[in-house]
C-alpha cells in the first residue's frame, strides 16, 4: 500500500541545494560514523579498534561492519548479496558465431547491491513511519506543558532520544482539592520502553483516586507493572501530590532521582531517594514523604537523560552544574527555569546524539487567588 500518495514529490536540486546550505557535512558525517560503530559493534572491538593503528584500524573497522550487517540480513538478501558481489568482480565469455565476446559483470553486480540497499531503505522508512505514528499518541496522550493549578504554577516538559520514548510526565486532576504530576522512566528506550510508559501511565490514571494514599497507591502500580511485565523491565516513578491551599506536597519516589526543593532565599536541597523501581519485587514497599513550600519556593524533578547527557568529549553534564544552574535560576517562573534547562543541554552537548529521553517537571509555589 502506498502511504505517500498524497505527498509533494520533492525536487531532486532543490533537495540537493538545500542539503549543501544546511553545512555541517563533515560533523553529521564523523556522527553518522560513531552511531555506526555503536550500532554494528560491541565493547569489546570498539576496544580493540582504540588499540590499533590507524591503517589496521580502516581495515578491521570495515570488515567487521560488513561481516555485522550481512547477518543482519534476511537469507534471501545474503543470497543477493553474494550474487552480487561476485558479478562485480567476474567477466562473462561466450561466443557467437566464431567470436567470442566479453561481458563485464560489473555493472549488474551494482545494481544487485542497489537492488538490496532499495529493500533495506524501504523497510526503514516502513518502521520510520511507524514510530512517527507512535510518537503522534504519544504526544496526544501527554499533558499541556503548564496545566492550571490553584496556589501552583507548573512546566512539564519531556523529549525522547529516539521518535518515541521511554520517559513519562503526567498531570492529573483527583479532585478540587488534590493534584498530582507524576515522573516515571521505563528501563531502555525506543518502542519497547514507549509501550510500557503507555501501560504504565494508563494504571496510574486509572488507579489515583482521592482516597488512596501515594504509597498505597504506588504498592497497586508495582504490583500491577511486576505481574504484567517482560523479564528484566523495570521502572522508575515519582509520584507527587499538590495541595492547593496548604503548599503541602506529598511524595512517594519508586527508584527515581531524588527531586529538589529549592527555598527562599538561596537554598537547595536534595528530598528522599525512596523505595525500589517498579517491577523488581512484587511485595515491595513504599513510604509518603512531604514537604511544604512556601510563596517563591520550587520543586524540581528530573530524569537521568538530565544530568547524564554526554557530549562529544564523553563528558556528563552531571549534578554539579544543574546544581549551580537551578540557584542560579530560583526566582524565575517555572517555564523560564525548564527552558534555560534545556536550552543548556543542548548547548552542551553540541552535535552528540542524545543517548537517553530527557524529562523535567518544575513547580513552583504561588499566591493562592
Amino acid at each position: 500500500m502506498n502511504t505517500n500518495s498524497n505527498k509533494k514529490e520533492p525536487r531532486f536540486f532543490e533537495t540537493l541545494g538545500e542539503d549543501i546550505r544546511s553545512g555541517n557535512f563533515i560533523d553529521n558525517l564523523r556522527r553518522e560514523i560513531r552511531e555506526l560503530k555503536d550500532f554494528y559493534l560491541d565493547e569489546e572491538k570498539q576496544t580493540r579498534l582504540e588499540n590499533m593503528n590507524v591503517f589496521k584500524r580502516v581495515v578491521f573497522f570495515t570488515g567487521w561492519i560488513l561481516k555485522s550487517m550481512f547477518y543482519r540480513l534476511t537469507p534471501t538478501r545474503r543470497i543477493l548479496i553474494i550474487f552480487g558481489l561476485v558479478f562485480t568482480f567476474n567477466e562473462m565469455t561466450f561466443r557467437l558465431h566464431e567470436v567470442d565476446f566479453q561481458i563485464n559483470l560489473g555493472s549488474l553486480g551494482g545494481i544487485v547491491i542497489f537492488f538490496i540497499l532499495l529493500l533495506e531503505l524501504k523497510d526503514k522508512l516502513l518502521a520510520h513511519d511507524e514510530l512517527a505514528a507512535g510518537r503522534k499518541i504519544q504526544n496526544a496522550l501527554m499533558p499541556e506543558k503548564s496545566p492550571e493549578v490553584p496556589g501552583w504554577s507548573l512546566w512539564l516538559y519531556t523529549r525522547p532520544a529516539n521518535e518515541v520514548g521511554g520517559d513519562l510526565v503526567d498531570y492529573l486532576k483527583i479532585s478540587d482539592k488534590q493534584y498530582a504530576v507524576i515522573m516515571a522512566d521505563v528501563a531502555g528506550k525506543g518502542l519497547r520502553a514507549a509501550l510500557f510508559t503507555a501501560k504504565l501511565q494508563a494504571t496510574v490514571r486509572a488507579l489515583a483516586s482521592e482516597d488512596l494514599r501515594p504509597a498505597a497507591l504506588c504498592r497497586q502500580i508495582n504490583s500491577i507493572f511486576h505481574r504484567d511485565s517482560l523479564p528484566n523491565i523495570f521502572a522508575s516513578l515519582l509520584y507527587v501530590e499538590l495541595s492547593p491551599e496548604s503548599g503541602d506536597i506529598r511524595f512517594v519516589n519508586a527508584g527515581h532521582l531524588p527531586p529538589v526543593v529549592l527555598k527562599q532565599p538561596f537554598e537547595y536541597k536534595e528530598l528522599a531517594k525512596g523505595g525500589p523501581a517498579l517491577g523488581l519485587s512484587k511485595t515491595a514497599a513504599y513510604d509518603e514523604h512531604s514537604v511544604t513550600l512556601q510563596d517563591g519556593d520550587v520543586f524540581f524533578a528530573y530524569s537521568d537523560g538530565l544530568t547524564e547527557a554526554c557530549n562529544e568529549a564523553g563528558e556528563f553534564f552531571g549534578s554539579e552544574r544543574l546544581a549551580t544552574l537551578l540557584s542560579r535560576l530560583q526566582n524565575f517562573p517555572p517555564q523560564t527555569i525548564g527552558e534555560t534547562i534545556a536550552t543548556e543541554i543542548a548547548r552542551f552537548t553540541g552535535n552528540a546524539r542524545a543517548n537517553d529521553d530527557l524529562s523535567m517537571i518544575v513547580v513552583k509555589r504561588i499566591k493562592l487567588e
